[in-house]
This record gives structure tokens, sequence and C-alpha cells, in this order.
């Protein structure tokens, strides 16, 4: 047991710290703060991009949107046009046959 005592008490007793150790635990602390904050900048980098690739998706979307709309109101409004041709053509059909008879009761 002689032996184990004294290894134990070697291994209890006080050492001096090797030089430069504080000089490499703070440079260590300053290199994960460092990373950390890295790390955390990246995140909003990230994110940043992440909002304005939605923003753009979004406004794209809507742009799309506005020209199906519009397609749609021109096609709409392409039907009213024909629609409004088609009665005006049976109205000049009418006066046209009103007058043929008209013609034919003069002679």
């Amino acid at each position: 047991m002689d032996d184990f005592e004294k290894e134990l008490s070697e291994s209890l007793t006080r050492r001096p710290a090797p030089p430069g150790l504080k000089g490499r635990i703070m440079a260590e602390r300053a290199r994960r703060a460092s990373a950390e904050q890295n790390g955390r900048h990246v995140m909003w980098m990230r994110l940043a991009a992440s909002v304005t690739i939605a923003a753009v998706l979004a406004g794209g979307a809507g742009w799309q949107w506005q020209r199906v709309e519009e397609r749609r109101r021109g096609e709409e409004a392409r039907q009213q046009v024909m629609t409004a041709l088609g009665i005006t053509a049976k109205a000049l059909d009418k006066v046209q046959k009103r007058l043929q008879a008209n013609d034919g009761k003069e002679d």
C-alpha cells in the first residue's frame, strides 16, 4: 500500500499550470465564440435567403395568376363581342328580308 499512497500523494500534489495554458484556453474560447457567432450569422443568412426565395415565388405566382386572369377576361370579352355580332347579324338579316319584302310589293 505504500506505493499506492505515494502515487496518490504525488497525483494530488498541486503543480503550476504549464506555460501558455491560459493563452491556449482563451484562444479556444474565442474560437468557439467566433464559430458560434458565425453559425448564427449563417443561420440568419439562410433565413433571409429563404424569405427572399419565398417572396420571389409568391410574386411569380401572383404574376402568373394575373396573366391567367387577364386571358380569361379577354376570352370573356371576345365571347361577348361574338354574341353581339351574332345578334347584329340576325337583326340585319331581318331588316334585309323586310326590305326585300317591301321591294317586291312596290313592283
